[in-house]
């Protein structure tokens, strides 16, 4: 069963070894569990749904639980709001369409009763894109997960259509019964759906191979308030602007997604995942930016700097392993400024092969040491283990958060130093906070900065918002004046608002904000994602 205030299945859990633990209070300093309100608690606050004496709709649900698990997404405000029971608002009822035509009816009955419509997938949003705003418009959120059915699949042009609500292991699950793959995994691939993939411009850890979302986003059906807009899958076009480029990206503002066409691949001959470990970042970012450059077929490519690095080894447990290879790193010339490098290559056996001996070969010029498969392989049976560590970590009094953007390869080490400065001089004095970062997806021309950091939870959950946002704040800034994205792949929401003028300009919010008008005029779609409430007068209410 998935946890009502935290990450994931309640049945797995991600356990800190001693020297973990040891770790952590180090880096971090010693904190105090946290008191979380509980479920009852928290269910007690919740108000009579405002469409309860409506006009009633079949799909509609207003059952109390059912509308909290809805109320918040997975960032640390939301998580903050769900532990300590203050949601400020929920949504009045979840509807569960099947079809197209299902969502149809339910926009129409938004429309009759006069409620905004909230659309959605997983609900692991770390940005704040489904969480309902206070208002006096009652709140209808439309869960599309029942509509999670390959549809179509043209094994001939590698098309496939699927309802919007599938979720990552259901639509690999579809695709591979029939010998394909899409090859989307982004951390949240559990849980999240390939319609939230699209509308919030989803990038997978292997994207490097497979492409980012809107790379594989071939076409669709989207329903909006002011009517239906199909895309169809041409392989090309230049029949003016690209319309599918506006669904992607939109955060449900325009419309719902109801269905999507992908590109799928066939399934790989072979594929394995290796370490490489270099004496410096330098080296490791030099490495990578040749390997890239030099169009190497690879579909994964992940540098961590010296502190993620030394992190990683210390909260993996396998000591003994972890010795090991310490010790033959030390004897090679890699020490403590070292960086992980993980390869993934997919592909024909002889492409693997080749790709493996060039990747091996720039890498050794730069001081790379192979560490082979182990370290890689135990990172892809992992990968989508990592959030879980959130759970632990809160539980011990410890809060986690991310930030990531993307820059050209010139500004790669500016940007990272930018943005651990920003968050280590955030806090007051006397609060420390662990920072770590890496290369998560590159591209010939630059790169995406991920970065991690922990802090200590205070004993009031408003103290604890504070902080976060002393960081979120200060670090979104650096971000901006230094010339990032503030989204490489979490997309917009409500966290990310504010910075989006620097990005797009007055006059493309402008048009973006027209291009919304158009397809949802009375504003009912989402409101307060993507332009910020600021931004918009459709929140007065």
């Amino acid at each position: 069963m998935r946890r009502w205030n935290g990450w994931g299945d309640d049945t797995i859990q991600y356990p800190l070894s001693p020297r973990a633990l040891a770790f952590l209070r180090e880096a971090v300093g010693e904190a105090e569990p946290p008191r979380d309100a509980s479920l009852a608690k928290v269910l007690a606050t919740i108000p009579l749904s405002r469409l309860q004496g409506l006009p009633g709709n079949h799909l509609i649900q207003v059952d109390e639980r059912d509308r909290l698990k809805h109320a918040r997404g997975q960032s640390l405000p939301d998580w903050v709001a769900l532990r300590s029971g203050r949601i400020a608002a929920f949504p009045d009822g979840i509807a569960y369409p099947l079809s197209t035509g299902d969502v149809a009816k339910l926009l129409d009955y938004a429309a009759r009763v006069d409620a905004r419509v909230i659309p959605y997938g997983g609900g692991t949003s770390v940005v704040g894109h489904i969480n309902p705003e206070p208002g006096n418009r009652p709140v209808l959120t439309i869960n599309m997960r029942r509509m999670n059915q390959l549809t179509r699949l043209d094994s001939i042009s590698q098309l496939a259509t699927f309802g919007a609500g599938v979720a990552g292991p259901e639509l690999e699950a579809q695709l591979r019964a029939r010998g394909f793959t899409l090859g989307h995994y982004p951390q949240s691939f559990e849980f999240s759906t390939l319609g939230g993939w699209v509308v919030t411009r989803s990038s997978g850890q292997q994207s490097l191979g497979y492409g980012r979302i809107e790379n594989l986003f071939a076409g669709g059906t989207l329903l909006a308030p002011a009517g239906e807009m199909r895309l169809p899958p041409f392989p090309a076009s230049a029949a003016g602007p690209e319309l599918r480029q506006l669904v992607l990206g939109s955060e449900g503002r325009l419309g719902i997604l109801t269905e999507a066409t992908v590109r799928v691949s066939p399934l790989p001959e072979h594929e394995e995942f290796h370490a490489i470990f270099f004496p410096d970042f330098i080296n490791g970012t030099t490495a990578v930016r040749r390997i890239v450059q030099a169009r190497l077929p690879l579909s994964l490519l992940r540098l961590s700097t010296p502190v993620e690095t030394r992190t990683t080894l210390a909260l993996a447990g396998h000591e003994r392993l972890i010795g090991l290879l310490e010790t033959m790193l030390g004897v090679r010339g890699v020490g403590d400024g070292k960086c992980m490098l993980l390869c993934g290559f997919t592909g024909q056996s002889k492409t693997v092969r080749d790709t493996r001996q060039a990747t091996l070969e720039i890498a050794r010029e730069h001081g790379g040491v192979s560490a082979g498969r182990r370290f890689g392989e135990q990172w892809i049976e992992g990968r989508f283990r990592t959030p879980y560590l959130r759970n632990t970590l809160w539980e011990l009094g410890y809060a986690v958060d991310t930030l990531e953007t993307a820059t050209t390869w010139e500004g790669v080490p500016r940007m990272v130093e930018t943005i651990e400065e920003a968050l280590h001089s955030a806090l007051p004095e006397g609060e420390r906070v662990h920072v770590f970062t890496h290369l998560s997806h590159v591209y010939p021309q630059g790169a995406s900065v991920y970065t991690t950091y922990l802090f200590r939870l205070a004993n009031d959950p408003d103290e604890t918002l504070r902080r976060w946002e002393l960081l979120k704040g200060n670090t979104s800034r650096a971000i901006v004046a230094a010339g990032g994205t503030i989204s490489h792949q979490h997309g917009v929401g409500r966290d990310h608002a504010p910075y989006l003028h620097a990005e797009k300009s007055a006059i493309g919010l402008a048009a973006l904000r027209s291009a919304i008008a158009e397809f949802d005029p009375d504003g009912r779609m989402n409101p307060g994602v993507l332009l910020g409430c600021r931004a918009e007068g459709d929140l007065q209410s």
